[in-house]
């Protein structure tokens, strides 16, 4: 993947063979993450996109360090930073924000926006509490909202407000990398335009690396640069976002065929995916796309295939390629 780092510019974090497991009842262990490594770029969006339970949060909190990897190291600007704590673990929370999926949940609904915003600031001591009305005001033009919000509760505020102020104050301590964890998923699909316009600006402007997190394929190919599409903890395949039409695995290809388009064709019947998905507590050995794969051969069961570059930046792991 050197070539992308090459067209990208500065590579800021790289998840080296990521992995997450978690203790079950009966001493079983849930694999949330298998072996995965991505890249974070300056200026660039990387998109994971995949169905409930396949891991793709989980990886964005490692990332964040909101949880420790089981194995694998993260490394920002040249230093491992999976097992950080105490003081340097503080310390780092400054350069790698997150937004959340519900921004109300992530409020304290008795503060007031301005609160919400300069609380950051202060406990790192940035500003002095004299400051905090010009600070606020200041990040909520960044967002385009009136300094007025400032005086606001989150309950008074709808949805798309809500989330332009987790944005502002994401953004308050001038992080690097910025997660967005399903932050459009909740709302309407007007709104979800707006805010990701907001993103893709302020991405330009700060020239921020962004992790976005999205169930919505079409939605991601929209802005990401580049898409890695997870399966039941595994990349199954990584492409430039312009290129997500061209997907080859088959589970991108049936993520592509349910997206729903004005323009598509109504009187062609949409394939359904009639299996289960496994449970991450019985990951099948080999591909663990087979029993839902209309292709499964023989050593689609026996193998895990790698992903593999098929074409220039774009690695898929399926045995049929």
């Amino acid at each position: 993947m050197s070539e992308l780092a090459n067209k990208t510019g500065e590579l800021l974090l790289e998840a080296r063979h990521i992995s997450k497991r978690f203790g079950v009842a009966g001493g079983r262990q849930l694999t949330a993450c298998n072996d995965i490594s991505l890249n974070l770029y300056r200026g660039r969006t990387l998109g994971l996109v995949g169905e409930s339970g396949c891991g793709k949060s989980t990886f964005m909190r490692l990332l964040v360090q909101l949880e420790k990897p089981t194995s694998g190291e993260i490394i920002y600007r040249g230093q491992n930073i999976a097992n950080l704590s105490g003081a340097r673990l503080r310390e780092n929370r400054q350069h790698i924000q997150m937004i959340f999926q519900d921004p109300y949940s992530s409020f304290n609904p008795r503060m007031r926006v301005r609160d919400i915003l300069c609380e950051p600031l202060l406990n790192f001591k940035r500003i002095k509490k004299s400051e905090c009305a010009a600070k606020a005001a200041e990040l909520l033009e960044m967002v385009n909202l009136p300094p007025s919000f400032m005086e606001r509760y989150p309950h008074s505020m709808s949805g798309g407000q809500r989330q332009r102020v987790a944005i502002a104050r994401a953004l308050a301590l001038e992080p690097e990398i910025l997660i967005c964890d399903e932050a459009t998923a909740a709302l309407d699909p007007p709104v979800q335009q707006t805010i990701i316009q907001l993103l893709v600006r302020l991405q330009q402007e700060k020239q921020l690396a962004v992790g976005f997190i999205a169930h919505d394929l079409a939605l991601i190919a929209a802005f990401a640069h580049q898409v890695a599409v997870m399966y039941l903890g595994s990349v199954v395949e990584l492409l430039p976002g312009e290129q997500v039409k061209n997907a080859r695995h088959p589970y991108s290809r049936s993520l592509l065929e349910a997206v729903l388009d004005l323009n598509m064709d109504f009187h062609k019947e949409i394939p359904a995916q009639n299996c289960e998905i496994p449970s991450p507590l019985a990951v099948p050995q080999g591909c663990p796309f087979q029993t839902r794969c209309p292709h499964c051969q023989p050593i689609c069961r026996s193998q895990r295939p790698a992903l593999q570059a098929v074409e220039a930046e774009h690695f898929v792991a399926c045995h049929l390629l």
